[in-house]
């Protein structure tokens, strides 16, 4: 007797929906994602994140682990608060992870992303890279430019002696530091100071309004549909004005440089600034492909901007903490004086012993890294993680380098100040060692690392070496307001206010 059609087909249906279901079980098993805070509708964890994103992703990693991943708005985020998945992404995956993110804030004020920091891994990236290596940061370059460096800092020891004539006299230090690096900065790639007494052009209150700008939350990048919102809040009309003013500026550095090498040549031996070098290898000759006006400025303003501000973001946590650490100070200032043997003037020569001097400025980095949350990484094709985590392509991976360097599992008594921590220690800032990465590591990491180490080692030196430093009256370094800015690099909040006593 022949069996009905549907006696047959019932069978099959179900044979094929047991099918199914195995085959999506089995891939999710070998497709095992990072766990996820639950999220929401539409805006998914973005409202997670609050206003200090590095404090919030720590503490939910706390419940959750230290490799998440995060939905905000459409996109996914891997977030990283370990060691060990800190070294997945940037050094054993470190190919697939070597892209950038888009942004479209940063795509306005770096010219659609032709700078250094947040071009897309390519042979664009890899040729522009290697021009500011080679003509901006290499340890030769780094040296050639201690002249600027001593110079500078000689100024500011001069400014703020000239500042405390009397031992009630309280001294804006965070604005003289900030002074120095710009300073130091823009002679070293632009050729000269820039500040509107002088030149009519305040660069310090551009670049202020610039990093300001990269640290905002642009909803339109995670949420595309809801782009119309920056219109609303001003923040496209803000963007635009910052970007035309920086425009402004680096066209005139350029035309400067123009003119002025029109009207003379060079004499033997004397140093080119960046500008100069740039220009000289627009043509193509040393990239292989004409680098374009646009790529130029884009190399400048990177140059420029990133170099000032992380630098005087760790000199101000670091003369901050020594404030703060009263004992640290002393301890520091008698390694200074009696390896100066005397001498009225510390040169960079003398920095190689000071061994206590490397490892504050060390421990100031760990505390306080000038960019807690490394700039993001976009993954470029799928990859296991860890071993067991799926992460599929063109997911964002941001490195926690803040909750690193205050895990208790790698430092004792994280929170504390102790710069002996770092005493006979071969960990560097180099990024050799994942618990220690406050310029990142792997290709995407900071090339200008030794540059800025040069700055603050000198800067702080030159500092305990010649004053003797106090809070003004009434205030205990306990009670010091040591609260975070927000942005892309996180500054303290208040002005560092101290009273300065010339040593004799």
């Amino acid at each position: 007797m022949d069996l009905p059609w549907y006696s047959i087909l019932i069978p099959l249906l179900v044979f094929i929906f047991s099918l199914h279901q195995w085959f999506f079980t089995s891939s999710n098993v070998q497709k095992k994602l990072p766990p996820s805070p639950r999220k929401l509708p539409i805006i998914g964890n973005l409202h997670q994140l609050g206003s200090h994103p590095h404090r919030s992703l720590h503490k939910l990693s706390e419940k959750h682990g230290p490799v998440m991943l995060l939905h905000l708005g459409s996109k996914p985020m891997l977030i990283a608060s370990s060691v060990e998945a800190a070294r997945a992404i940037m050094k054993t995956h470190d190919l697939i992870w070597a892209s950038r993110p888009k942004s479209s804030i940063v795509d306005r004020l770096f010219y659609r992303s032709k700078d250094v920091g947040f071009s897309p891994f390519g042979e664009y990236w890899r040729q522009v890279r290697s021009i500011t290596v080679l003509h901006l940061l290499s340890n030769k370059r780094v040296q050639s430019f201690r002249g600027v460096r001593e110079d500078e800092t000689t100024n500011m020891i001069a400014k703020i002696r000239q500042g405390c004539d009397s031992s009630s006299s309280i001294i804006y230090l965070g604005d003289h530091l900030c002074a120095l690096t710009n300073n130091i900065i823009s002679r070293v790639a632009l050729g000269r100071t820039y500040n509107e007494r002088e030149s009519g052009i305040d660069a310090k209150a551009i670049l202020a309004e610039f990093v300001e700008l990269l640290g905002c939350f642009n909803v339109g990048d995670y949420i595309p549909w809801l782009k119309w919102i920056n219109k609303i809040t001003g923040l496209d009309t803000k963007v635009e004005k910052v970007a035309k003013k920086l425009d402004i500026f680096l066209e005139s550095v350029i035309e400067e440089h123009i003119i002025r090498n029109k009207e003379r040549k060079y004499r033997a031996g004397e140093a080119k600034d960046f500008v100069d070098v740039l220009l000289e290898i627009q043509n193509g000759k040393e990239t292989g492909f004409p680098l374009q006006r646009d790529s130029l400025k884009a190399i400048l303003l990177d140059s420029f901007a990133a170099g000032t501000d992380t630098t005087y973001t760790t000199l101000d946590w670091t003369m901050a903490e020594l404030l703060r650490q009263p004992r640290t100070m002393e301890t520091l200032q008698n390694e200074v004086r009696q390896l100066a043997q005397g001498k009225s003037e510390i040169t960079e020569d003398d920095l190689k012993n000071m061994q206590y001097l490397k490892a504050a400025i060390k421990e100031s980095l760990r505390l306080h890294p000038a960019i807690p949350l490394l700039i993001p990484r976009e993954s470029m094709e799928d990859v296991k993680l860890l071993g067991h985590y799926h992460i599929p392509a063109q997911t964002q991976a941001i490195v926690n380098a803040w909750a690193i360097g205050r895990d208790p599992l790698l430092w004792g008594n994280p929170e504390e100040y102790r710069p002996e921590r770092f005493l006979n220690s071969d960990i560097d800032v180099k990024g050799l060692n994942c618990e220690f990465i406050p310029f990142g590591a792997g290709r995407r990491g900071c090339p200008g690392s030794s540059f800025a180490i040069a700055v603050i080692e000198l800067a702080v030196a030159k500092l305990v070496h010649k004053f003797n430093f106090a809070l003004p009256e009434g205030l205990k370094p306990e009670d010091m307001d040591m609260t975070e800015s927000t942005g892309i690099t996180t500054r303290r909040k208040s002005p560092l206010l101290v009273v300065a006593t010339p040593c004799t």
